[in-house]
C-alpha cells in the first residue's frame, strides 16, 4: 500500500475514535524519514489509546502492522510509526509545545476537517 492511500486510511480511523485538528503534513521531497506526518489532538489518554488501537487494529487486518510505537504510558505523545507514515497522536498542551506544523514548515499541509468521513488526500491537497 502506497503512502497516500495508508495515509488516508489512517486518517479515517483517527476520525472513528473522534480525533480532532488533524493535519496531513507531505513530506516527501523534503525528508527521507517518512512521506507523510498525520497530526491530530486529543482530549485524554484514553482516547489516545483508543485511537492508537483502532488504527494498529484496523491496518492489522491487512497485515499492516507499525514498525513502532511509543509514547503509550503517559499518552501525551504518541507516535505510530508505519515507515512510510508517522501518526502522531498529541493532548493540546503537547501538541502546542513541539509545534511540529512549524518545525516542518516547508511541508504541503492538508487540514482534515473533523466531520469528514472520508479524507481523500487529492481532494484536499492545495
Amino acid at each position: 500500500m502506497k503512502g497516500q492511500e495508508l495515509a488516508d486510511r489512517i486518517v479515517r480511523y483517527v476520525l472513528d475514535r473522534k480525533g480532532r485538528d488533524i493535519t496531513i503534513m507531505d513530506l516527501r521531497g523534503i525528508t527521507s524519514i517518512t512521506d507523510y506526518f498525520i497530526i491530530c489532538t486529543v482530549e485524554s489518554s484514553a482516547q489516545a489509546k483508543a485511537i492508537t488501537e483502532h488504527v494498529a487494529e484496523q491496518l492489522d487486518r491487512d497485515q499492516i502492522r507499525p514498525w513502532h510505537i511509543e509514547g503509550t504510558q503517559a499518552s501525551q505523545w504518541v507516535l505510530i510509526d508505519f515507515v512510510d507514515v508517522v501518526v502522531h497522536i498529541f493532548q493540546p498542551e503537547t501538541r502546542a509545545f513541539y509545534n511540529l506544523e512549524k518545525l516542518w514548515g516547508d511541508a504541503k499541509f492538508i487540514d482534515v476537517k473533523d466531520s469528514d468521513e472520508t479524507s481523500d488526500l487529492r481532494a484536499h491537497s492545495s
